[in-house]
């Protein structure tokens, strides 16, 4: 079994535990949290550490963080020469303290604590300083995951950005149109479909593909007659700037 300390009690940390309670190759353990009670519905409390130096030996630490508080809890690992890892899709990985080896175990995916996560299904990205570090996080990794990737810092950042697009940035927009609906006494209920829609033609088109409305058909009337609805300036602004772009878009292809 490989062993595995998590640093953390926050939304990644208490999916990864969830997650490897069901690997038969990994065994969390240990878990750091400052506040035991985040994690003691999911882990033995007696396990449960709130201590730096209390940390005990394993193959692996997986910090699981807030970004500005990595270099800082890597620093205080009592060990050297041990593969620590961070799960930040942004934080480069040479802000890990030296003492250790290096690497990132980042899950793209949005993470809540009250929503279970088929961890099965959630793309893990990895990078370490050598192979035989990375093998090891490509092993922990396809425990709890059918979709392990092997990408470099760059491309890590630029799916860190791809995704706030495709996913805050989307839920945002989710929130405006509900936004609309109650002030015109909508049910936001009757766009659940569409959305649902939406995302499923992702998994057989490109996004070029599936883009429709009137700002790709350029339909001037419609476009000024949405304006003209919106009494929101933030939302006739966001508006204008994604009609644009659409447009802009389109006048590519």
């Amino acid at each position: 079994m490989i062993k595995v300390v998590i640093i953390g009690s926050g939304n990644v940390a208490h999916h990864l535990i969830a997650a490897f309670a069901k690997s038969k190759k990994v065994e969390v353990i240990q878990v750091f949290a400052r506040q035991k009670e985040n994690v003691t519905p999911l882990f033995d409390f007696n396990k449960i550490t709130s201590i730096y130096t209390d940390l005990a030996e394993a193959d692996l630490y997986i910090i699981a963080v807030s970004d500005d508080a990595i270099a800082t809890v890597s620093s205080q690992i009592p060990f050297k020469n041990r593969l620590v890892v961070h799960t930040s899709g942004t934080v480069s990985i040479n802000s890990l303290d030296s003492k250790n080896r290096k690497g990132i175990f980042y899950p793209l995916q949005t993470f809540t604590k009250e929503k279970a996560v088929d961890y099965s299904k959630v793309p893990i990205c990895l990078e370490s300083e050598n192979e035989t570090d990375f093998k090891l996080l490509e092993n922990v990794a396809q425990s709890i995951s059918n979709s392990v990737f092997k990408i470099n810092s760059e491309q890590r950042k630029a799916l860190h950005v791809s995704a706030v697009f495709v996913n805050n940035f989307v839920n945002h927009l989710y929130q405006i149109g509900n936004e609309i609906c109650e002030e015109n006494k909508v049910s936001f209920e009757i766009l659940k479909p569409l959305i649902l829609e939406t995302a499923n033609k992702l998994m057989s088109l490109s996004p070029k593909e599936a883009q429709t409305g009137p700002a790709k058909r350029n339909d001037t009337q419609t476009i000024e007659a949405h304006l003209d609805f919106l009494s929101n300036k933030n939302h006739a602004t966001i508006y204008k700037t994604l009609t644009q772009s659409i447009q802009d878009n389109v006048k590519k292809l």
